[in-house]
């Protein structure tokens, strides 16, 4: 048996994140009359993008809430009703310009499942054709990188994005 919920109040509720506070019995019978939930209306994706010459595209993105910048893997939220083979098209194109083929699933988690019901898809792909440039309101610059240099920013910590991280470890791990 999993858990019920048994009472949700809204806290707030926006397009993009809300805040819940749930009543919830646990299969015990015990009953958390306070338990908050973040939820996220729509799933993330992440693409792994990979060139001809066995190299990973990496973004360097500004990042508001950490203030910081730092290298990632194309990656955004998805549209309502979209699949994620299209939103990875899109956010590939948005934040690099590339368009990508040969698009495949590798995951799909929960990032953090203790206290939110968001989804990440990882996904791997091929690059096609030359950058038509990117958002540059998001994106600092994009950079191709050798696989061997990937997994060393990896070790010096150099990548500190959660769904890079995830993604780019389970890339390697499947190679």
């Amino acid at each position: 048996m999993l858990p019920e919920r048994l009472s949700r109040e809204i806290i707030y509720q926006s397009k993009w994140v809300n805040l819940y506070r749930d009543q919830v019995r646990f299969p015990d019978g015990r009953i958390i009359d306070q338990h908050h939930v973040v939820s996220f209306n729509t799933g993330a994706v992440g693409v792994i993008v990979a060139n001809d010459n066995d190299e990973l595209l990496l973004i360097e993105s500004y990042r508001y809430i950490s203030q910081s910048i730092g290298w990632e893997i194309p990656a955004g939220g998805m549209e309502e009703d979209e699949t994620i083979m299209d939103a990875a098209l899109r956010e590939v194109m948005e934040e690099t310009g590339h368009k990508i083929e040969d698009v495949s699933k590798i995951c799909s988690y929960h990032p953090s499942n203790g206290s939110t019901d968001q989804v990440f898809n990882i996904v791997k792909a091929r690059a096609v054709g030359h950058s038509q440039g990117f958002d540059a309101n998001e994106v600092k610059s994009i950079k191709w990188f050798p696989k061997a240099v990937v997994r060393e920013m990896i070790k010096n910590n150099e990548i500190a994005d959660g769904m890079s991280l995830t993604g780019l470890l389970l890339y390697f791990f499947n190679e």
